[in-house]
């Protein structure tokens, strides 16, 4: 079970992509994600260090300075291309829909993902929709064999 489709190389809140999945549509979406926190907040290791117990520590070996300056560069244009809102965080969120009855708009979900990172394709989003396709397909049927039990139990007690 895949998505045939792609998200685009540079996307925007809002964008989707659709699939049809065991007689479900399934809808991939991308929301921003509202959590503020720059990318060296929410990642490890994300500055590149020297020092072997840090997060983020570049390694021994042949020329560690300029692999560091190298890394250090790297960090800071990813910094100031966040704060260019170049790229951001997004959450890639799943509904679930049945002959055209939406049965859940947030069937699965995966926050904190990188949208428009620099130097990528956005092949991440896709891949990411691709996983989450199992768990939207369980919401789906869940929630249709509720409808289903509710539906006979109201046609028994007439």
């Amino acid at each position: 079970m895949i998505f045939t489709e792609r998200f685009a190389p540079f996307v925007c809140e809002g964008d989707t992509i659709e699939c049809e999945a065991e007689g479900f549509e399934i809808v991939a979406r991308i929301v921003r994600d509202l959590c503020s926190d720059p990318p060296d907040k929410r990642q490890d290791g994300f500055w590149p260090s020297e020092y072997i117990g840090y997060a983020g520590f570049i390694g021994p070996g042949n020329n560690w300075r300029q692999r560091l300056a190298d890394a250090q560069a790297k960090a800071e244009a990813i910094m100031e291309a966040w704060r260019e809102d170049e790229w951001f965080y997004c959450g890639i969120v799943l509904s679930v829909s049945l002959d055209g009855v939406m049965l859940d708009q947030n069937a699965a979900s995966l926050w904190g993902v990188e949208a428009n990172y620099p130097d990528t394709d956005n092949a991440n989003l896709t891949e990411i929709a691709c996983g989450l396709l199992p768990e939207a397909i369980d919401a789906g049927n869940d929630i249709a064999e509720r409808l289903s039990r509710t539906l006979r139990s109201r046609q028994a007690r007439r």
